[in-house]
């Protein structure tokens, strides 16, 4: 899966080695913070897929890596199985080189992602679950009340 790195000025979307293989690309894809226009979480991630593979890795129903083009324009992918994945719309007018209108991604830090986007990032880049630990008070658990047995006359 990938990872998700965020500061004040950009979002960083890192790619494992076998990721990158798969979706053609040397590095992973950076993003100005600026440019994200909104970020929604779904459950089923081949619904949001527009286009076709170019290039690309595509799989159908276990994977799809790389670059979507469709007449809208372009959108990276990286998606696995059927994992919860978050789509992040993008102004494709922002930023120096913007080349995706849309990155739709499979990460278990989709929640962790739109927390960190609403915080004051640092100047250098962190994995956005850490950004969000800090702020992110941990709920003490109610103790369970013992279960009672029934009295026998």
């Amino acid at each position: 899966m990938v990872t998700l790195l965020l500061d004040s000025a950009q979002l960083e979307v890192v790619l494992s080695p076998i990721e990158r293989a798969l979706s053609f690309r040397s590095a992973g894809v950076r993003v100005d913070r600026s440019a994200i226009v909104k970020v929604q979480l779904t459950d089923d991630a081949w619904t949001w897929l527009r286009g076709v593979p170019s290039p690309g890795t595509h799989v159908r129903g276990i994977l799809a890596m790389g670059t979507w083009k469709s007449s809208g324009g372009a959108d990276f992918v990286v998606v696995q199985r059927h994992r919860p994945a978050v789509v992040i719309d993008l102004d494709p007018s922002v930023g120096v080189g913007a080349e995706f209108e849309r990155l739709v991604l499979t990460t278990r830090h989709g929640v962790a992602l739109v927390q960190a986007l609403q915080l004051e990032a640092e100047t250098e880049a962190a994995d956005v679950v850490d950004i969000v630990a800090p702020h992110s008070a941990a709920r003490p658990r109610r103790a369970r009340a013992p279960k009672v047995a029934p009295a026998t006359p």
